[in-house]
């Protein structure tokens, strides 16, 4: 509905979006100080790092009517997530499962990843999209300061090609899979992050962009036409623990791809 207002100018969308954030709103606990990913028996309390991306609802409902409440729950949950999610050196885990009845941490676990302590890529991706963009509606200095950080531990730590493998820490590396989507999610934050950073780190992250975006373009990653079902891009992987659509096209691929290039079209 974003994309449809955004498109179209259907004013229609606005109360659909207020709808749906006022709904994701109702996940939020304050003992917990984040939105409730699942209701999963598994857990008591998941979040996901993806739920960074959900707080663009959020923030954005507010412009059309929504409650200012809203920004603080979406704040609420970046910081949250910042003191929770992340370990010294700025990577993340993929899940925290909380106790909503005193906001403690039960477990941390990197549920998609190799391990609870390696850096899963899509999930640094989502965190590396997700914090520029909430900076982009509160100008928090705090949250601009975190998506450095994620930015500078995940740029030296990228292959040559800037495509990351599927997780930062296998050990088959550099024979195991890549993932494409976390390519392109990471294009997108980069450039974004691009735009409220000094004029060297700036540099630097466009460079890291266009670099993904070249290589995401190139014979090795981008579909023919007619292959793969109409699919753009080649070798994503959406859960290598499960043996789930390993090196395979993804539609997030595809969609962050598009993004991703439209953003960089809008710079020129």
């Amino acid at each position: 509905y974003g994309n449809c207002l955004r498109l179209t100018g259907d004013k229609s969308c606005e109360a659909v979006i207020v709808d749906g954030a006022n709904s994701l709103a109702t996940r939020f606990d304050p003992e917990v100080g984040c939105t409730r990913s699942w209701n999963n028996p598994k857990y008591t309390f998941p979040v996901i790092i993806d739920n960074m991306m959900n707080l663009e609802l959020l923030l954005k409902a507010i412009e059309f009517g929504g409650p200012d409440s809203l920004k603080e729950v979406a704040l609420t949950h970046a910081r949250t997530t910042m003191k929770n999610h992340f370990r010294p050196d700025n990577s993340c885990f993929h899940l925290v499962d909380y106790n909503p009845e005193t906001g403690e941490i039960i477990r941390q676990q990197t549920v998609q990843g190799l391990a609870d302590d390696s850096a899963w890529a899509r999930g640094q991706a989502w965190a590396l999209y997700g914090y520029p963009m909430v900076y982009r509606f509160t100008k928090e200095q705090d949250i601009l300061d975190h998506a450095v950080a994620i930015a500078e531990y995940l740029l030296p730590r990228l292959p040559e090609d800037g495509i990351p493998y599927w997780d930062y820490d296998s050990q088959l590396i550099p024979d195991d899979v890549r993932d494409a989507s976390a390519g392109a999610i990471m294009a997108c934050g980069l450039i974004e992050l691009s735009q409220y950073v000094d004029a060297e780190k700036s540099q630097r992250y466009l460079a890291a962009a266009e670099k993904i975006l070249r290589t995401l373009a190139s014979e090795e990653y981008l579909c023919d036409e007619g292959e793969d079902y109409g699919f753009l891009l080649k070798h994503s992987t959406g859960n290598k623990n499960t043996d789930s659509e390993v090196d395979v096209p993804l539609t997030y691929a595809d969609y962050y791809f598009l993004e991703a290039l439209l953003r960089w079209k809008a710079l020129k």
